[in-house]
């Protein structure tokens, strides 16, 4: 059986990254897809880990050369998802979750047809613009900015499936299972794995005749 392709967006502030791997603990099958990024390692990452990080150059020539299933360029820095790894993944069976912007989002819908999308918002701009000054790492100058793009990120939150606000982390984390449990009980995907009790369930001899 094939698996199914999450992708999950939000804007900056908006907590995807810690909803997606929270999902991706809770839920069996699942794996998160580790993305490349041209931008600079933070002393608490790790390569291979949190990000793939390469240099512009290196991003470029495997664009290139057709080797990402997206890719954009955010906040002057290139983001992007390998697409051999996605595909294999897949093809075992695994569920992937895709942590990225809505432009890539775009781009994978395209190719994939049935990508299951998602959408975080945060409960309000106050609570946006707490979240990215929470961080204390930015000036005014930059949260000001990062909330004009955020803004311009969640206009787009229409092209997804689902919406899940993310005012409390437990409630929206349950949101996203919910959301898994239902894709996985549909019945193109349950017909197979049930397939033998599917024909016993519906055979035309009568088991009273045999009584």
């Amino acid at each position: 059986m094939i698996g199914t392709l999450y992708v999950v967006s939000a804007p900056s502030g908006g907590g995807k990254t810690s909803l997606v791997r929270a999902l991706s603990q809770r839920e069996p099958g699942m794996v998160v897809s580790v993305s490349h990024t041209t931008r600079r390692r933070r002393p608490s990452e790790r390569d291979g880990v949190d990000y793939h990080f390469v240099e512009t150059a290196t991003f470029k020539r495997m664009a290139a050369a057709g080797e990402f299933l997206e890719y954009a360029r955010v906040y002057d820095q290139y983001y992007a998802t390998a697409q051999v790894g996605v595909e294999q993944e897949l093809a075992r069976g695994r569920d992937v979750l895709l942590d990225i912007d809505w432009q890539g989002a775009r781009q994978v819908r395209s190719a994939i047809a049935d990508t299951v999308s998602v959408f975080i918002l945060p409960p309000s701009r106050t609570e946006l613009e707490r979240r990215l000054r929470g961080r204390g790492q930015d000036s005014d100058a930059v949260i000001a900015e990062r909330m004009q793009v955020a803004v311009e990120e969640m206009s787009h939150y229409d092209e997804y499936d689902y919406l899940v606000i993310n005012d409390h982390f437990e409630q929206a984390l349950a949101d996203l299972c919910a959301i898994v449990h239902a894709w996985r009980l549909r019945r193109t995907a349950q017909a197979r794995p049930w397939a033998r009790v599917l024909s016993e369930l519906l055979r035309g001899d009568n088991p009273r005749s045999r009584l």
